[in-house]
């Protein structure tokens, strides 16, 4: 073309050859990013649906615990009513059993985290699309440090209580025997029954049981019941999440 002086045709063929590169580069770099955008998605899918499952165990187990926890509180109340109340009419097995469903059961939570710890350490949260859920994933690992100190609190009140039952004062045999919760094995010479009822009439069993119960309620109000609200909210989140993925 260049000989035959027909330049403008040749330069019009350059062109087009040079336009039609250009094309199917673009084409195969759109082709890449729908088939990175589709493994972002079912990463993203998969993201959504094993986190939805852990935060709907986590919430089942709050739920136990809040229980629980309202037991041991309920129940701590009944006992400090009785303080000062005449041993002589008292019945043993009731303080027994007031005794043992206040102050049996430890109080722990421990949420199912092991998918969004996963998530944050290798960097993966960054494939959660929705910024304010994203937000709220991270809150909620930070939020468990608050629980695991409040709860400590409460396992520090409930050892002080617990802590009356380890001299010789008191006697453990008989709350676990009034109340048959799996008592101790027989002795070969059993010691003589000891009663507890003189707990009622003790000033530091009343002080240490307030404190106790005053942490139970603090648990409660200011540490399950928002960290309740905060897992719906992450609940609902994650609904809406995968509905739109």
């Amino acid at each position: 073309m260049i000989q035959n002086k027909r330049l403008g045709n040749y330069l019009l063929y350059a062109a087009g050859e040079v336009i039609l590169v250009v094309i199917g580069i673009l084409l195969a770099l759109g082709i890449n990013n729908m088939q990175e955008d589709r493994v972002l998605q079912r990463k993203q899918q998969a993201y959504l649906s094993g986190l939805q499952e852990e935060f709907e165990l986590s919430r089942r187990k709050l739920e136990t615990l809040m229980a629980v926890n309202q037991q041991n509180y309920q129940n701590g109340r009944r006992l400090l009513a009785l303080a000062g109340s005449p041993t002589s009419s008292f019945p043993e097995d009731t303080l027994s059993n007031l005794l043992y469903q206040t102050l049996a059961l430890d109080i722990a939570y421990n949420p199912n985290n092991a998918l969004l710890e996963e998530m944050v350490s290798s960097g993966s949260l960054r494939h959660i699309k929705d910024t304010n859920l994203r937000i709220r994933l991270t809150t909620w690992l930070s939020a468990m440090q608050d629980i695991e100190r409040q709860e400590e609190d409460l396992r520090m009140q409930r050892e002080r209580v617990l802590d009356l039952f380890r001299g010789d004062e008191y006697s453990l045999w008989t709350v676990l025997a009034s109340t048959e919760h799996d008592p101790p094995p027989d002795r070969e010479s059993a010691m003589p029954f000891h009663s507890n009822l003189p707990l009622l009439q003790s000033r530091a069993f009343e002080n240490r049981l307030l404190l106790f119960t005053y942490a139970c309620a603090s648990t409660d109000q200011a540490h399950y019941q928002p960290l309740m609200s905060q897992l719906d909210d992450i609940l609902e989140l994650l609904k809406r999440a995968l509905a739109s993925s």
